[in-house]
C-alpha cells in the first residue's frame, strides 16, 4: 500500500477522535447538574426564602419572591403523587367515642374514686386513698387538695346514701375542677388587614418532637376540612427529615396543599412566611404551621420560635399558638409546657393519647399550670381521632365505668 492509499486513514483518525471527545463533552454538559447554592446564597428572611414549594395535589405553586438559584424541584403528576381524596368524619360526636373507650376500659380514675366514695363510712385511710388516686392521675397537688376538701364538706353536710349520689357529687366537683367556663373556641376565622385585604387565620403548632405534633397538625387539617374550611399547611419543621413528607401525606389525603422546603435544614421562618403568603394568595381560610420541637437549648428554641412569629406577623396576625402535649407523660409534660408557654405565648393545649385513661387528671393540671384551656384532645391512632374538648363529656366519660 503506497502513501496515497494511507492518506484517508491518516486524516480520518484525528477527526473521529475529535468527534468522540466532543460527544463525551456534550454528554457531560447534558447530564451535569449545577451544585446547590451555598447556605449564605439563599435568603432566609421574609423577602423570599427561595426554598419553599407549595405542593398542591394538582399543581406546584411558586411563592411570589425574587428568583434565586435553587435546586430544581421535580413535580410528580397528580395521578402518581396524590392518593384518592378522603372525606374526614364530622367533628360532631367525636368525643362520644372517647366516652365509649373510657367506659370499655373501666375508667381507672373514675372507677377508683367512685369505689372509695361509695363505702358506708369514710375513714382517714379512705381519704388518703382518694388523694393518692388523684395524684397518680396527674391532677396535681393543688387541685387534689381542693377536690378532697370539697368532697369532705359535701359528705359531712349531705352524707352519701348510695352510689348514685356519690357519682353525682363527684361529677359536679370534677366538672368544677376541669372548669367549663374557660373559652375553648378554636380561632380559625379569617381576618381583614388594615388595607382591607382578607387574611387567613394563622395557627402555629408547637411542642416537643415525639408527642405526635406533626400528626396532630395533619389531623387538625382534617377537622377544619370537615367543618368546611380551606387550609394550607406549612412544614416549618425543617430539621426532622421525615416531618415534611409526613405532613404532605396528611394534606394530600384531603386535598390540602403543603408549603415545604426543597432541602433539609432550611430556615423554618422562611418556610412559615411562604406558607402564610401562599394562604393569602390562595384565599385560604386557615394556615397551619408545624414547627420543630427541640428542647436541648431553651435560648435557641426561643430565638427560633420568636423569629417565626415575627416573620409570620408581617403578613398576618397569629390567631392561635397550640401546644401539643402527650397526656401520658405527666409531670415531664408539664415541664415541657412551662418552657413553651414562656417562649411561644401559648393560647391553647392539644392533649394527645388522652384515651390513656389513668392519666386523665393532666387536663386539670396543665390548665392550672399555664392558665390556658385544653381545646383539642387526641382520642386514638385513627386519622379522625382528634376532637374539640368538651368538659362535661370528658367528666361523664371518666365516670361511665
Amino acid at each position: 500500500m503506497d502513501f496515497n492509499d494511507l492518506l484517508p486513514f491518516l486524516i480520518g483518525a484525528p477527526v473521529l477522535a475529535a468527534g468522540a471527545v466532543a460527544a463525551v463533552q456534550v454528554r457531560r454538559r447534558r447530564t451535569h447538574t449545577p451544585p446547590p447554592p451555598a447556605a449564605d446564597e439563599v435568603p432566609t428572611g421574609p423577602t423570599g426564602s427561595g426554598t419553599a414549594v407549595a405542593e398542591h395535589p394538582g399543581a406546584v405553586a411558586t411563592p411570589d419572591v425574587t428568583p434565586v438559584p435553587t435546586p430544581d424541584v421535580v413535580h410528580v403528576p397528580e395521578d402518581l403523587a396524590a392518593p384518592p381524596l378522603e372525606t374526614p368524619a364530622p367533628t360532631a360526636g367525636r368525643l362520644r367515642r372517647l366516652r365509649d373507650r373510657l367506659a370499655r376500659s373501666g375508667s381507672p380514675l373514675g372507677t377508683r374514686l367512685l369505689g372509695v366514695l361509695s363505702r358506708d363510712h369514710l375513714t382517714e385511710d379512705d381519704w388518703d386513698e382518694l388523694e393518692e388516686t388523684l395524684l397518680l392521675a396527674d391532677v396535681g397537688a393543688g387541685p387534689t387538695d381542693e377536690l378532697i376538701d370539697a368532697l369532705r364538706t359535701r359528705v359531712r353536710v349531705e352524707g352519701l346514701r348510695d352510689g348514685e349520689q356519690a357519682r353525682a357529687v363527684l361529677r359536679e366537683q370534677l366538672l368544677a375542677l376541669v372548669d367549663p367556663s374557660l373559652d375553648r373556641t378554636l380561632r380559625t376565622t379569617p381576618t381583614t388587614g388594615e388595607d382591607g385585604q382578607r387574611l387567613p387565620a394563622v395557627v402555629l403548632v408547637v411542642g416537643v418532637n415525639g408527642t405526635g405534633k406533626t400528626t396532630t397538625v395533619g389531623k387538625l387539617a382534617r377537622v377544619l376540612v370537615a367543618d368546611g374550611s380551606s387550609v394550607v399547611l406549612g412544614a416549618a419543621d425543617t430539621f426532622r427529615a421525615a416531618a415534611a413528607d409526613q405532613l404532605q401525606t396528611w394534606g394530600s389525603r384531603v386535598g390540602v396543599p403543603t408549603v415545604r422546603s426543597d432541602r433539609d435544614g432550611a430556615d423554618p421562618a422562611a418556610v412559615a412566611f411562604d406558607a402564610v403568603r401562599t394562604g393569602v394568595t390562595d384565599g385560604a381560610d386557615v394556615v397551619l404551621v408545624d414547627t420543630a420541637g427541640r428542647l436541648q437549648n431553651k435560648a435557641g428554641l426561643m430565638d427560633e420560635l420568636g423569629k417565626i412569629t415575627r416573620v409570620i406577623t408581617r403578613t398576618a396576625p397569629l390567631s392561635e399558638v397550640l401546644l401539643v402535649l402527650d397526656a401520658t407523660t405527666g409531670q415531664n409534660g408539664l415541664n415541657q409546657a412551662r418552657v413553651f408557654a414562656e417562649v411561644a405565648g401559648v393560647t391553647g393545649i392539644v392533649l394527645t393519647k388522652l384515651d390513656g385513661t389513668a392519666k386523665g387528671g393532666i387536663v386539670v393540671a396543665v390548665q392550672r399550670e399555664l392558665g390556658v384551656p385544653v381545646k383539642l384532645v387526641g382520642l386514638g391512632e385513627g386519622p379522625d381521632d382528634l376532637a374539640p374538648f368538651d368538659p362535661a363529656g370528658f367528666v361523664e366519660g371518666l365516670l361511665l365505668g
